[in-house]
């Protein structure tokens, strides 16, 4: 499988786009406690460099967290020792009986696994609605389509104390192509890395009937507690009754 959030990438992500991960943080905090979800295993989908990991331990969670980067995970696993981390698929990797699954930035959108598709996605949802205990939930939030304007192609870039990175952006038939060209500062030099990525963009009221369909009560919000979500992005909160 080709490797996505290399070395760089994952570096330039930590140290210079952690807002939308900590600014979620405090509201889905909210979201577990008021559903009585105080302590016990939270499994992190697309965990990242850790930073909600960290939240989670922080409030006396056990955490695993599982990402397909390893350079992702190098950096979650010295930020957390106390949590547990794999790489793998979310859509291969073993999820055990647990009190809440979230998945916090777009992650269930992403195209680097090559057998993701709506089918799988689904199964996805099946699989977590079997490990979660009764009362437990699931909170993730998606793209939808129009990140962009149909049949034009974006450019922008953004710039840290020791890095630059340089996006085009593309969206055709719901499939959203993010080209990505870092320079990270190597001593007296910029090292340069690219990579492609690919999101599939799934309409919310789709998600919303796929997770009914499986058992799932849900709700959908526009962002976490203070924190607004992106234009065109659906967060959502799955729970699993009580039986």
């Amino acid at each position: 499988m080709k490797e996505y959030y290399k070395e760089d990438l994952a570096y330039i992500h930590d140290v210079g786009f952690s807002d939308y991960c900590l600014k979620s943080a405090p509201g889905i905090l909210e979201i577990l406690q008021k559903n009585h979800i105080n302590t016990g295993l939270v499994v992190d989908l697309g965990c990242g460099s850790g930073l909600w990991a960290q939240e989670l331990v922080k409030s006396a969670y056990r955490v695993i967290g599982i990402d397909i980067s390893y350079s992702f995970i190098d950096i979650a696993r010295h930020r957390v020792p106390e949590a547990e981390f794999h790489v793998d698929s979310l859509f291969n990797a073993e999820i055990p009986p647990c009190n809440a699954v979230t998945s916090i930035g777009e992650c269930l959108n992403y195209l680097f696994d090559s057998e993701n598709n709506n089918q799988r996605l689904v199964e996805l949802f099946r699989r977590i609605y079997k490990v979660l205990i009764p009362g437990g939930v699931f909170v993730f939030d998606i793209a939808t389509p129009k990140q962009i304007n149909l049949g034009t192609i974006t450019k922008g870039f953004t710039e840290g104390e020791d890095w630059i990175v340089l996006v085009e952006k593309e969206e055709k038939q719901e499939i959203l192509t993010r080209r990505i060209i870092t320079f990270r500062r190597c001593g007296e030099h910029y090292r340069r890395d690219e990579e492609v990525h690919q999101q599939r963009l799934y309409e919310a009221a789709d998600i919303v009937q796929a997770l009914a369909q499986i058992g799932f009560r849900v709700e959908t919000l526009k962002g976490y507690g203070e924190f607004n979500l992106p234009p065109n992005h659906t967060a959502f909160i799955a729970f699993k009754l009580t039986e």
